[in-house]
C-alpha cells in the first residue's frame, strides 16, 4: 500500500510540470507514428503495428483518467463492441521516463495479466500525442477510432457519455 502511494505521488509530481496544449478535434487526420511498450514488455509502434480494419485507442494523460477509461470500457462491453481496444497511458516529459519501470510495475499490480497486451504506455512520444490532441481537461479520455490506414474516423475528448458511445458505435457499424 505504501509503495502504491509513493508511485502515485511520484506520478502526480512528475506530470504536474507538463506542457499545456489546447484541445482540438483531430478527426480526419492521420494519427502520429509513436511508440510505446505494453505491460507485457513488447515494443509497439502506433498505428503501424495495428493490422485491423478498426482500432480503438483510449488515451489517458493522468492517473485520474483511468476512471473515465473504465467507464468507456464498461460501456463498450455492455453494448457488445468487440473491436481491438487499447489503453494508452500517455505521459509527457523526461522525468517520468526515469521512473517508467516503477510506474509500469504499479499498473501491472492493478491490471489483470490477461489485459496487459492492450495497455501500451507512451513515454518518449507522450508530448507529441498530447500536443496532437490537446491536454486540457486531462482527466477526460481521448477516444480515438482509427481505420486501417491510421486515419482518425472518430474522436471524442469530453468525458464518457451514452450519447458519445452511441455515436462511436454508429461509426463502427458503418
Amino acid at each position: 500500500m505504501f509503495r502504491l502511494l509513493i508511485i502515485t505521488f511520484v506520478f502526480m509530481v512528475l506530470t504536474g510540470c507538463s506542457s499545456q496544449y489546447p484541445n482540438q478535434d483531430v478527426s480526419g487526420q492521420q494519427f502520429p507514428i509513436v511508440s510505446g511498450e505494453n505491460l507485457e514488455k513488447k515494443r509497439i509502434t502506433i498505428p503501424t503495428d495495428f493490422n485491423e480494419q478498426l482500432s480503438l485507442l483510449l488515451i489517458g494523460y493522468k492517473q485520474d483518467s483511468q476512471f473515465d477509461i473504465d467507464r468507456w470500457l464498461i460501456g463498450l462491453d455492455m453494448t457488445g463492441v468487440t473491436i481491438p481496444t487499447y489503453e494508452l497511458p500517455t505521459i509527457q516529459g523526461m522525468a517520468p521516463r526515469m521512473f517508467s519501470t516503477l510506474i509500469d510495475n504499479g499498473m501491472r499490480k492493478g491490471i489483470p495479466k490477461e489485459l496487459w497486451g492492450g495497455v501500451i504506455t507512451i513515454y518518449k512520444d507522450g508530448d507529441a500525442v498530447q500536443a496532437f490532441t490537446g491536454n486540457e481537461n486531462p482527466n477526460n479520455t481521448r477516444v480515438v477510432l482509427l481505420d486501417s490506414d491510421g486515419t482518425i474516423i472518430y474522436f471524442y475528448d469530453r468525458g464518457f457519455s451514452v450519447s458519445a458511445l452511441n455515436k462511436l458505435k454508429a461509426v463502427i457499424n458503418n
